[in-house]
């Protein structure tokens, strides 16, 4: 197991080796047109696309249309001429949204989600839909793993995060119910981020669970999703500077602690290490059994009493076109859920994330495990979302880090969880950690 791995990604033979804040300062440089970086990764993509099967609409002339269009005009916003892709439950004006469902064939709305239009309204471009498990839930889609096609690449924005990961796109756009950013982001390989409830609008997006869907932000560096956290929110990008230094580290084990592999474990307490090195502080967060006990079935009921709502249409007239997964497993747990049980849930989820709140006067940052190790072989099974449900349960922000390699080569990811609507706090801690990492290697 190889541990040292860097964050950083390889240097840039071609524009699409580019991240995102380099491709967008060489742009409004004038020193590389979107047309040439558009190219680059739709040839990208006609080469490895085959393997991956990360997008589920492209439409390349479309794409280098719009490239030209942004190269005509003058830099329009921070993300003029970037390219970025949208999970396949994110309405974009002019292309199709297939949930991954035979339901929906030729849907193709009229309206651009908001989160569309913020990426338009900073000069960004919409390079296609990337692959989602059905209505982003646990039946896979077709996308492999580029780091080995055998494996899952997780889900259930497993094309958004496989397509970044390839360098097929820049900056990809998922969402996260349990675990669907944080956990295929970390199976493979670049940093994915789940914002503070609320944060980001979800305009325009398939609802699942309104209590808890989140849109995901995938990059390959912290500053990429930084940058596109940014445009989303309406703020301007200005970045702080990174550091672990006098940091507050708490080390969150918890009661999923046994079930991650040990190389999953084994990156979380050496990065601990190399923090305390560095200059932290670390100390242990136990969360009380008294609060905290039985969260999961807690995210359980939440989740799956309002999908049973959710997809109401869907049941009510295409129930022979839901796969297994979705109704037996999620729609019909949700009918059999009472409405007292739904209530007491929620209620038991305020107390948690009322006693978390109050915790981070004590730290600055939770490190916990990420995923449960390497992507596991097969494509029928996304991954154990355990590890990334509970913080979805509290609406804190979450960003995983790539940290190594596990034993049959594959990434590994660390969790960082910041306090509840203090996001740019999170990004400064996660890019002090990133660079604490290269500097490993």
């Amino acid at each position: 197991m190889n541990l040292s791995m860097t964050a950083a990604p390889a240097a840039a033979t071609e524009p699409c080796d580019l991240s995102a804040t380099e491709a967008a300062a060489a742009i409004a440089a004038r020193e590389l047109s979107s047309q040439e970086l558009v190219a680059s990764c739709l040839n990208r993509i006609a080469r490895r696309d085959d393997a991956v099967r990360a997008w589920a609409h492209l439409d390349p002339e479309q794409a280098l249309a719009r490239a030209r269009a942004a190269d005509a005009r003058p830099p329009s916003g921070p993300l003029h001429g970037v390219p970025v892709g949208l999970k396949d439950i994110i309405d974009v004006a002019g292309m199709p949204t297939g949930f991954n469902s035979p339901i929906y064939p030729g849907y193709v709305p009229a309206a651009d989600s908001a989160c569309a239009a913020m990426i338009r309204k900073a000069g960004g471009l919409i390079l296609g839909k990337t692959v989602t498990t059905e209505f982003a839930n646990r039946h896979p889609g077709p996308t492999r793993n580029p780091h080995d096609p055998a494996r899952t690449p997780g889900g259930s924005s497993q094309g958004s995060c496989a397509g970044v990961a390839d360098r097929q796109v820049p900056l990809g756009i998922g969402t996260q119910t349990s675990g669907s950013i944080v956990r295929p982001a970390a199976f493979c390989g670049i940093v994915g981020y789940k914002p503070s409830f609320g944060e980001v609008s979800r305009v325009g997006v398939k609802p699942h669970s309104g209590s808890l869907d989140t849109l995901g932000l995938c990059g390959r560096s912290v500053g990429d999703v930084e940058l596109l956290r940014a445009v989303l929110v309406g703020v301007p990008y200005r970045p702080e500077a990174p550091s672990c230094l006098s940091l507050r580290v708490a080390l969150c084990r918890g009661e999923s602690w046994e079930a991650a592999e040990p190389c999953s474990r084994q990156a979380v307490e050496e990065t601990a290490a190399a923090l305390v090195q560095a200059g932290a502080e670390l100390r242990e967060l136990e969360l009380p059994p008294a609060i905290f006990g039985g969260w999961l079935d807690d995210h359980r009921r939440i989740a799956n009493f309002e999908s049973a709502r959710s997809f109401g249409h869907e049941k009510r007239l295409f129930a022979d076109k839901l796969s297994r997964d979705l109704y037996e497993g999620r729609i019909r747990d949700g009918e059999r859920c009472t409405v007292d049980d739904y209530i007491a849930a929620q209620r038991r989820a305020e107390a948690m994330r009322g006693w978390m709140d109050e915790a981070f006067d004590n730290f600055d940052v939770v490190l916990t495990v990420a995923a449960a190790g390497e992507a596991p072989l097969g494509l029928a099974h996304t991954g154990d979302a355990r590890f990334n449900s509970l913080w979805t349960l509290l609406y804190t922000p979450c960003l995983t880090l790539p940290r190594g390699t596990g034993p049959n080569g594959m990434p590994l990811g660390i969790q960082l969880v910041g306090r509840r609507f203090e996001d740019e706090r999170l990004f400064a801690i996660a890019g002090g950690v990133e660079r604490l990492i290269a500097a490993g290697s």
